[in-house]
């Protein structure tokens, strides 16, 4: 089953392209990261696969529907690279906001709180207002956040930016454990080494994908002993 089809998204901003005529699809219980550069145009597409933002031309299908639809929003869970809190409450009052707000009851919206302040590390913060964490913290609430509804569909914007190697590492280990439970996630990354950990990969550059498949896949038909060296090759045959 396709739980996402991109067929031919293009994106303008004026006369700038930030998406170019984009496909690809994403099947159940994948990792699929977009990999790729600043300004690739990775933040733009998932917006659209959100229903956050319109394609100029192109179609979208998300968990068999159009992304648009107010009934997708309880399906699918989504982190951005800006934190969406709020900064003057707590960080219990951020859960139970998002929480109420796909319809949860307060005795789920505490239980899924006790699970995902001690994933995240953050129970000692619990009644700490969100303007006095760092960044990183809020990054990490903002994941917690994205999965209290127990989403689905997952999408995550650079979900590991600001956060130490050992919470990395304890994110990646309940990515795993969500995909095990049939959760499809799709991130955005700029880190070789986060790509490498995806089931399946798209390569972006310039607005487009230039590259799919799995890791290993990429770099065996490349010839290539690393996904960097992947990124580079293929470039190097676009530019000809």
């Amino acid at each position: 089953m396709d739980v996402i089809r991109a067929e031919r998204i293009t994106k303008k901003f004026g006369d700038f392209v930030a998406l170019n005529n984009v496909e690809f699809k994403m099947k159940k219980g994948e990792i699929l990261g977009l990999l790729g550069p600043n300004g690739a145009g990775k933040t733009t597409l998932v917006k659209i696969l959100n229903g956050i933002m319109k394609p100029t031309s192109g179609r979208v299908s998300v968990l068999g529907c159009d992304p648009l639809e107010r009934k997708m929003r309880h399906r699918i869970g989504y982190m951005p690279q800006e934190t969406a809190l709020y900064l003057d409450n707590t960080v219990h009052e951020n859960i139970m906001f998002f929480g109420e707000l796909y319809g949860l009851s307060k005795d789920k919206i505490l239980k899924r709180e006790k699970e995902l302040l001690a994933f995240t590390n953050l129970e000692k913060w619990r009644n700490v207002i969100v303007a006095n964490l760092s960044g990183g913290m809020r990054h990490r609430l903002s994941l917690a956040c994205a999965l209290v509804h127990e989403p689905e569909l997952l999408f995550l914007d650079e979900p590991t930016v600001g956060v130490d190697p050992e919470l990395r590492t304890a994110f990646w280990e309940y990515f795993y454990r969500m995909q095990k439970d049939g959760v499809s996630i799709l991130l955005t990354t700029h880190y070789m080494e986060e790509a490498a950990k995806c089931t399946m990969l798209a390569l972006m550059r310039s607005g487009k994908i230039i590259a799919q498949g799995t890791p290993a896949d990429l770099m065996s038909k490349t010839s290539a002993t690393t996904l960097e060296d992947v990124f580079l090759k293929i470039g190097k045959v676009m530019e000809r």
